[in-house]
This record gives C-alpha cells, sequence and structure tokens, in this order.
C-alpha cells in the first residue's frame, strides 16, 4: 500500500463578480489528486481535493514542499496502525516537518487541499462515505446527513441592478432555499440599504437575509451599518472588520443584539482560540465559519474542534465558509450546525451531487463513498482526465 503519485492543476473559476474587498477576475484553485496502488473495482483508488474559494491557488507550495515530504516518506509511516490503510494525522505530520509555528497564511490552504484528497482516499479504500466514516470515528456512529444549506450569493456584479438582485435572490428561492446571502460594503451605506429592503420584500415569512461585508469596515464603519442593520432582523452580520481584530468584533457586540458570524479567514486551531478568547463572541447567538480546506484540512478542523468543546461552544455554532462537499461531509458526520453553497458560482467545485435537492434550505447527503465528488458528474469529469 502507498502513494504512486499526487496530481496538481491549478484552475481558473475567474468572473466578474466584487465583493467588499477583492474581485474574482482572476481567481484561481488548486485541484489535487492523490493516487494510490490500492486496486478496487479493477482500478486504484484517488482521492481529490481542492481549495475554497477566495484564496488562490496553491501549486507552488505544493509542488515544493508538501508534495515531495509525502511521496520520499516511508510507506509505513503514512499507515494506521494495523496497516489497512492511511492514516491523515500521519500523512499530515509529515506534510508539517519543518515548518515552523505561525504563519498561517497559504501554506494552510496548501496542505488543507491535500488533506481533503487524503480523507476522500481513506474514506474510499474504507468503502464508506466520509459522514459515516466521521461519525464512527469521532462521533457516535450515526450521521444526520440531513445538512442545512444556505444560498451565498448578492455579489457586485457589473451593471446588475436591484431588479439582477432580485432575479438572483428568486432563483435560489425557488431552488428551494430559505436562507439567502448577500454582499454589502462594495457600496455606501445606503446604496447597501436599499438593496437590503429590496431583497427583504420578496423574502417569504420563513425566509432569511444574511449580509456578508468581507472584513471591510474599521469600527466606526462596522457600528455605522450595525445601527442600520438592527432593523432588519438579518440571519446574521458577517465579517464586519479584520478577521484578527478581535477587540473590533467584541465592541461591536455592545452595538449589535443580532447575529454575528465569522471565522473563515482563521486558519488555525490557535488563530481559532483566540478569536474565542478575545472577540467577545456569544455562544447562545453568533456563529463560527472555520474552512477546513483553507486551514491545513480536517486534522487541524478536529484540532478546532476539541478546542470548541473545551470552551463549551455547541458545535451547531459551526457552519462552514466555501460551499464544498468536505464541510457537508464534516457537518453530517461531526454535528455542525450546516454549510454554506454557492448555486450558481464557482461552477463546478460549488453544489452536490446531481440527485440532491435543496428543501427549505435543508439536503440529504446520498450514500456515496468518498467525499461524494464521483455524484456531481461536471465536477467529476475535470477530476477523472486528471489521471487519464
Amino acid at each position: 500500500m502507498k502513494i504512486t503519485k499526487i496530481i496538481e492543476e491549478t484552475k481558473s473559476i475567474s468572473s466578474n463578480i466584487k465583493n467588499a474587498y477583492i474581485d474574482f477576475s482572476k481567481m484561481t484553485i488548486s485541484l489535487v489528486a492523490v493516487v494510490s496502488d490500492v486496486i478496487k473495482n479493477g482500478k486504484p483508488v484517488i482521492g481529490y481535493g481542492f481549495n475554497s474559494n477566495g484564496r488562490y491557488g496553491q501549486g507552488h507550495l505544493i509542488r515544493e514542499r508538501f508534495r515531495p515530504r509525502l511521496l520520499e516518506a516511508k510507506t509505513e509511516t503514512m499507515l494506521n496502525e494495523d496497516k489497512t490503510n492511511f492514516d491523515p494525522q500521519k500523512m499530515w505530520d509529515i506534510m508539517m516537518k519543518n515548518e515552523k509555528p505561525g504563519g498561517h497564511g497559504e501554506r494552510s490552504v496548501a496542505v488543507g487541499t491535500i488533506d481533503m484528497a487524503i480523507w476522500d482516499l481513506v474514506s474510499k479504500i474504507e468503502e464508506k462515505p466520509l459522514y459515516q466514516l466521521l461519525s464512527e470515528k469521532y462521533g457516535n456512529g450515526n450521521p444526520n446527513r440531513d445538512v442545512f444549506v444556505y444560498a451565498a450569493g448578492g455579489y457586485y456584479w457589473p451593471d446588475q441592478g436591484i431588479v439582477g438582485l432580485t432575479d438572483e435572490i428568486k432563483k435560489y428561492l425557488d431552488l428551494g432555499y430559505s436562507v439567502v446571502k448577500k454582499k454589502i460594503g462594495g457600496a455606501s451605506l445606503s446604496e447597501d440599504c436599499k438593496r437590503i429592503e429590496a431583497v427583504l420584500k420578496i423574502l417569504g415569512p420563513n425566509d432569511r437575509l444574511a449580509v456578508d461585508a468581507n472584513g471591510r469596515f474599521d469600527l466606526k464603519t462596522a457600528i455605522d451599518y450595525a445601527k442600520k442593520l438592527s432593523n432588519y432582523n438579518l440571519f446574521w452580520y458577517e465579517e464586519p472588520g479584520d478577521p484578527l481584530d478581535f477587540e473590533l468584533h467584541k465592541e461591536l457586540g455592545n452595538h449589535y443584539s443580532g447575529s454575528i458570524a465569522t471565522g473563515e479567514n482563521l486558519f488555525s486551531m490557535q488563530d481559532a482560540r483566540n478569536l474565542i478568547r478575545y472577540a467577545g463572541m456569544r455562544k447562545d447567538k453568533d456563529w463560527l465559519q472555520f474552512d477546513c480546506a483553507l486551514s491545513y484540512g480536517l486534522v487541524e478542523y478536529l484540532n478546532i474542534i476539541d478546542m470548541l468543546k473545551e470552551n463549551d461552544w455547541d458545535l451547531s455554532r459551526c457552519i462552514p465558509h466555501g460551499g464544498h462537499q468536505m464541510s457537508l461531509a464534516i457537518a453530517a458526520g461531526l454535528g455542525l450546525g450546516g454549510n454554506e453553497s454557492y448555486p450558481d458560482l464557482f461552477q463546478p467545485y460549488g453544489g452536490f451531487p446531481d440527485e440532491v435537492r435543496v428543501s427549505n434550505s435543508y439536503i440529504t447527503l446520498p450514500e456515496i463513498n468518498g467525499i461524494g465528488f464521483e455524484g456531481k458528474s461536471d465536477l467529476y469529469s475535470i477530476m477523472k482526465n486528471m489521471t487519464n
């Protein structure tokens, strides 16, 4: 049992959308395949992974540092105790050899991308969906395959206008979402309020709207927005300021009684712990959005989960960023509160297996071994071409 090769391809997911901080005109991701010599159904078992949108592809780091460490390691150092499968923790330790602590910016994305592929591989070798494997290993053995998802959209498009925005949101409602999200901070406060009010007018009585500033505001602007947003009964107010400005988040809680969501741009257990310690996050109403694909992978996410439990946080307050199937599997297997979803954007990497439908912002995960990429035909066709 060994890893025969690790393939990385940098793929474009460019579009002409913007949030409050960046545009996506040159956005890329890394797509990775980890190929083993384990044969099932006459073919080698392959694990796949990719990083979340918003952070660029990490091909250079993968090829220069992390892939060589795995391929040069002795096979026995990667295997579980009974030598029947690979051990993600041991492989993570190999990737992180000779890496100093701290500095969690880009290498965390490279490692997280490979880590996703490793977990896909491991659960395929076990011939189980990843959510089942995680529930058996870290939970009660009974995953909840019904997962909450919300529709992330409402970006700033050129010449979109209010009608274009509301048409987009209507599409998400028609798909079965009852919670939708739009961007703020890329226009004036008054213009953003007009956009919010236009969306609220088309929502049904059981529908909710979340807003996302993508870390744009200083404290004064965050408070100015909070005063206006308090009139709207929003699902949450996301990333009001810089993700590492814990004092801003703590002070904002004194001015905004609704829910605040943040964490997608914190890439380690240590940074997540500092958020819990110093940012005034409220266990009964705020949301944590740590994304395993950006933060060293599921191995590190398990450390974050342990930290949250030590601090008496309910895991149902975790709704990861990224809109990928890896976090769906984690949510089902470990009892998170749900996952972000991109019905239209960043395709084919966002979304669900082909047969899955949304109902009242919930989906039911199918029984597909691994993460489930093989059930999404447009995505799997690209993945297959990597190794053909």
